[in-house]
């Protein structure tokens, strides 16, 4: 609603002249090797409104600015809570969580651009595969070793000050937001490559978690030797890209310098005891 002064000054309402919307240009792709394209979609504003409920919207009624029907545009979602990390695209250029990106009236007439990540191979329109960013983490055994179920007993106790370090270590998704702003991470679609190539910061920064961890730590020269393999810490090119992007705010630079330590560290033991 709009609002317009009487004769006597006194304020009353009549009806706005146009819905506003915002406009959703979308990279959509039908599948792996398939041609990309762009289109175009207009959204009705309400308040409240992110990514994901754009999307949603268009799901509900697939029809593109100029009046064509289309299929409904794929993607990746979870929580919607800045929580599981499934929602990443580029919007407007850069990496982010899309349903952390709150469309408010300000942005009414004006054009969103949204991609997929080109990191990954793109399995149709926003979702892609990031089997590989897993694979990493499973390359530095990103897990606290336990043996069984059955009960262990009380496990090693912690301090406050590795407890708070830990915490904000353990917040991370599996995002990819990290990997898609690395100029060091390059796509690989080969599996057989996976474990030469860069892990990436997510991978280091878990590294450092669970070698932090009393029972973890069990691992912990496993790890350095994974990290000290092709694709290590030594492949980090310290952009510090992977820091500004990070939805968490993870302190990453932090992290691959801790295992960038760790790492010379270790391979110095190694070659004094003659391992």
């Amino acid at each position: 609603m709009t609002t317009a002064t009487t004769t006597n000054g006194a304020p009353h309402a009549t009806s706005s002249s146009a819905k506003k919307s915002i406009r959703l240009r979308i990279k959509r792709c039908d599948g792996p090797g398939k041609p990309e394209q762009w289109q175009s979609f207009d959204v009705p504003l309400e308040p409240g409104l992110n990514i994901i409920a754009c999307l949603q919207k268009i799901a509900a009624n697939p029809v593109t600015v100029n009046g064509e029907r289309t299929t409904p545009v794929v993607w990746d979602s979870g929580c919607l809570e800045e929580v599981c990390g499934a929602c990443t695209m580029v919007v407007n250029g850069k990496v982010r969580q899309s349903c952390s990106f709150v469309i408010d009236e300000s942005m009414a007439g004006q054009e969103i651009t949204i991609e997929p990540m080109t990191k990954y191979p793109v399995v149709r329109d926003l979702s892609v595969d990031r089997s590989r960013l897993f694979r990493a983490l499973e390359r530095v055994k990103a897990w606290v070793p336990i043996d069984g179920t059955h009960h262990l007993g009380s496990g090693p106790l912690e301090s406050p000050d590795d407890q708070a370090t830990r915490y904000v270590l353990s917040t991370c998704m599996s995002c990819g937001c990290c990997l898609e702003a690395c100029p060091q991470y390059q796509r690989e679609d080969d599996p057989a490559k996976w474990d030469q190539s860069f892990v990436g910061a997510h991978a280091l920064s878990q590294a450092r978690l669970f070698n932090l961890h009393k029972t973890g730590a069990a691992l912990k020269d496993q790890r350095l030797d994974a990290l000290s393999d092709a694709g290590g810490v030594n492949d980090c090119g310290n952009a510090q890209n992977c820091v500004k992007v990070c939805p968490k705010e993870i302190p990453l630079t932090e992290s691959i310098a801790a295992m960038g330590r760790a790492v010379t560290v270790h391979n110095i033991k190694k070659f004094f005891m003659g391992r």
